[in-house]
């Protein structure tokens, strides 16, 4: 099968930072399900796996963990799909990545596609749907319908998982919604996702609050560049307030927090698949679900743009504009070309 992989570790600048190789087609275990992949989006974990992590000697890793594609083969314990069942979701960490014709994975983590979406706007959805949604109702404890009277500040909200928690939270809680964005287009595009009111993430967070008349926010959800907005996300937030995120901040000091009695949480959405956890399934009824509410026209796919063919190029050239941080929503590709 074709597939895209490196054999070293790097800058996304080398010539050999993604490349486009053959490998044996894989097989599937029990419970798992053998995918024919239509369609990737990219995410941070490949740009971050990509720079760092050295595979096995002599062998190649292959990354991208966001899939749409049709079910072509089940194992022999399978319950949840039969071939032929149109798919998408995130994948395991601890296994081969997407960036191939042909993937295995284990069926509790994954969902039936939505209906009305195709390959390419489905395989925007299930790494970031899970992440926003943990995030909002595991981690920071919010209730389905809950949170009148509360507001959430989400950092970095036209990013990816942004920009599916901004719907997640307009669309199925009560909370006032506060995005951050620094550019005009971004700003409009997290307005037309949900925000009530958006404030700039380049200017101190809490002046920016103050701005809008908001003196404290509740909950907040920093999805990126944490280490540098830290002392104005423990100036923004409120007593007894939670603060949940999802990047790697290189130093974090929580004792600032503790003044407030304010809680902070981490998000992982690979933690239940690396773990093997007892409600690892969990990830198959939350994508469900997540379907069910776009072909119900609740969410919208947060496809930004579509590079095309899956190959080494345009993988090279989605890490290089994801690493820029100037990506609005989801990098897609589809298809493997003749």
């Amino acid at each position: 099968m074709k597939a895209i992989a490196y054999y070293a570790p790097g800058a996304i600048d080398r010539a050999d930072a993604l490349l486009d190789i053959d490998l044996p087609d894989p097989v599937p275990g029990a419970r798992d399900l053998l995918v024919e992949v239509r369609a990737i989006s990219v995410n941070p974990v490949d740009t971050k796996l990509r720079a760092s992590a050295q595979p096995a000697a002599g062998e190649a890793k292959v990354l991208g963990w966001d899939v749409a594609g049709v079910v072509r083969a089940v194992g022999s314990a399978v319950t949840l799909f039969q071939p032929g069942d149109e798919v998408f979701y995130a994948g395991s960490i601890t296994r081969p990545g997407a960036n191939s014709e042909l993937h295995v994975v284990d069926e509790r983590i994954v969902g039936h596609k939505p209906a009305t979406l195709d390959f390419a706007q489905a395989a925007a959805l299930p790494l970031t749907a899970i992440t926003a949604w943990e995030l909002l109702f595991d981690r920071l404890g919010v209730a389905r319908g809950g949170g009148a009277g509360q507001a959430l500040l989400v950092v970095g909200a036209a990013g990816g998982v942004g920009s599916i928690l901004v719907q997640l939270a307009r669309q199925l809680t009560a909370l006032k919604v506060i995005a951050t964005a620094s550019r005009a287009d971004t700003a409009q595009w997290v307005r037309d996702l949900g925000a009530h009111e958006v404030i700039d993430h380049s200017q101190p967070l809490a002046a920016e609050l103050k701005r809008i008349g908001v003196a404290e926010v509740d909950l907040i959800a920093s999805l990126t560049h944490t280490d540098a907005h830290f002392d104005q996300l423990v100036e923004a937030i409120a007593p007894q307030g939670r603060l949940g995120l999802i990047d790697d901040p290189a130093v974090l000091d929580a004792k600032p927090l503790k003044r407030k009695s304010a809680s902070l949480h981490w998000e992982f959405m690979f933690a239940r698949s690396m773990f093997e956890t007892a409600d690892m399934q969990q990830q198959h009824a939350l994508l469900e679900e997540v379907a069910a509410l776009v072909d119900s026209g609740i969410l919208r796919s947060t496809l930004g743009e579509n590079f095309g063919t899956i190959n080494a190029a345009n993988l090279r050239r989605a890490h290089a504009l994801l690493e820029s941080a100037k990506a609005k929503g989801k990098i897609v590709l589809e298809g493997f070309g003749g």
